[in-house]
């Protein structure tokens, strides 16, 4: 006869608390880039889940004007400006944020350099322009991680979390200095990873696809282009900030604490293989 105690052991039997907890309440995440576009999403997302955002942007007035947008909903958060690429300034900020809150819990490395961006043959790409997109999007990842390990040492918890690009495994073309940068994030990802864990310290990252935001692009795809992209997709609609933010919102619970090292795509299967 079959045991149906067994069978039917109680859903928690064996489970920590922590594998159910979803929560990011009160957690401190900063959130470069979150001025506008995807990293605003981010923001406001977070605080209307209880957290406290660190609305970390180059541009302190669409910075704070993003808070305010937070405290008008009945959330909470700060609001600074910061040059990534820039030692100093993010030294700078994780000090304002740790003498305001005593700690920092998540980092959300989402600066970058795209919209702005022509498109050229990688012959045609001058040599500042590159060197500016890694300052940003390579340099910055690091130099904010650099910023904050110490405090998440201190901890013994921490979640850092960076955002990639489908242009990484699709190869896409003229934006070679984009790509090769996202490309870096996903090795910085895995290293990170190693030597972060010990510490109690997860990091992982995000792989969007095209998500349509309000920022301006200089080179804005064709509808044609779109249609496309639509149809190579298993999800057959477009990509928006909101699709990215349950991914970036788990990464940072104790629920996920045992996912580490993972670039995980959130790009509707638009990079799906069987």
């Amino acid at each position: 006869m079959t045991n149906l105690t067994s069978v039917h052991a109680p859903v928690d039997s064996g489970v920590p608390e922590s594998a159910r907890d979803f929560s990011v309440k009160d957690r401190v995440v900063i959130i470069t880039g979150a001025g506008q576009g995807i990293g605003r999403e981010f923001a406001r997302q977070y605080a209307a889940a209880g957290a406290i955002p660190v609305v970390a942007d180059l541009n302190e007035e669409r910075a704070q004007t993003v808070l305010k947008e937070i405290e008008a909903a009945g959330g909470r958060g700060m609001a600074i400006g910061v040059d990534v690429g820039d030692k100093v300034s993010v030294d700078e900020m994780a000090a304002a944020v740790l003498e305001k809150y005593g700690r920092i819990d998540v980092l959300l490395n989402n600066a970058a350099i795209f919209a702005t961006l022509q498109k050229r043959p990688f012959d045609a790409i001058p040599v500042p322009e590159w060197e500016l997109v890694m300052r940003v999007n390579v340099t910055g990842s690091f130099l904010c991680a650099c910023a904050v390990a110490p405090a998440m040492r201190e901890a013994g918890w921490g979640r850092i979390i960076n955002i990639s690009s489908d242009s990484v495994p699709v190869g896409a073309t003229n934006y070679l200095h984009y790509v090769t940068s996202k490309s870096a994030t996903i090795g910085m990802t895995n290293a990170l990873a190693r030597e972060l864990g010990p510490h109690g310290i997860n990091v992982n990252c995000i792989r969007p696809g095209a998500v349509a935001t309000e920022v301006d692009r200089t080179v804005n795809p064709t509808q044609e282009r779109r249609n496309q992209l639509l149809s190579e997709q298993c999800l057959r609609r477009g990509q928006t900030p909101p699709d990215l933010v349950g991914l970036a919102m788990f990464l940072a619970t104790p629920a996920a604490s045992f996912i580490t090292g993972q670039t995980i795509a959130c790009d509707g299967g638009y990079t799906h293989s069987s």
